[in-house]
């Protein structure tokens, strides 16, 4: 028995692209993570993919969030960590010098991947606070979206089956439709298992929609030319 697939139609105005954790530390070769993510992000042309969103949504006037990762110093002392989040701390993922600071931030792990700055720094694009776990429950990524009309998402980012899975799980117990485009993200190959795979399976299971970047372009250009008079 195949799963239905209910499809997402874009309403340029209530439609946003969010992009979780588009960091060096990620997607650079020099990022911390990029022994075990590197192989993921590779196959997928998930640097490329993401860049492909950012030109599409900011091409047809769709509003562009991000939601970050970001450690501070007092985040190391926590009592207690789960599995990812003990390897994040101890490879210094995503360490900032303080919530009050950029010292020492460009170029770093935390800094935004050199290619996407335009896109994100463009003084239009929506950066959340940042989230401390996995999912934006504990950031201000639901109100911005909120306070904008936004009910409608479609996502891509880093990394496949954590903050990205997170995200849409949350976003959809909000109320929100959500379109995972899934070669625009990719995830840890560890000996514990894939977990990009583990992610396309939930992916399926879960959103509204699942896209290649390809589709999620084509969808975007063709919501944009449906709403605008002839």
């Amino acid at each position: 028995m195949a799963l239905p697939n209910p499809g997402m139609t874009i309403d340029p105005e209530r439609t946003a692209l969010l992009i979780t954790d588009p960091q060096n530390d990620f997607l650079s070769p020099d990022g911390v993570t990029w022994g075990i993510v590197g192989e993921s992000v590779t196959e997928n042309n998930t640097v490329e993919n993401i860049e492909k969103l950012f030109i599409a949504a900011k091409e047809n006037d769709i509003q562009v969030f991000i939601s970050p990762h970001y450690y501070f110093p007092h985040d190391h002392g926590w009592k207690f960590e789960g599995a990812l989040e003990t390897m994040m701390h101890s490879v210094g993922m995503f360490d900032r010098t303080g919530p009050l600071s950029v010292e020492g931030f460009e170029g770093s792990g935390a800094d935004w991947l050199e290619r996407y700055k335009p896109y994100i720094e463009d003084g239009k694009t929506v950066i959340a606070s940042p989230h401390k776990v996995f999912g934006p429950e504990n950031n201000d990524l639901i109100l911005q979206l909120r306070k904008r009309r936004i009910d409608k998402v479609i996502l891509g980012g880093m990394s496949a089956n954590l903050c990205t899975e997170s995200h849409m799980r949350e976003l959809l117990e909000q109320g929100f439709e959500v379109a995972v485009v899934k070669d625009a993200t990719a995830a840890a190959k560890l000996e514990e298992g894939d977990g990009y795979q583990a992610a396309l399976v939930n992916f399926r299971f879960i959103a509204n929609a699942v896209w290649t970047t390809e589709e999620a372009v084509r969808n975007i250009r063709q919501s944009v030319a449906v709403a605008v008079p002839a």
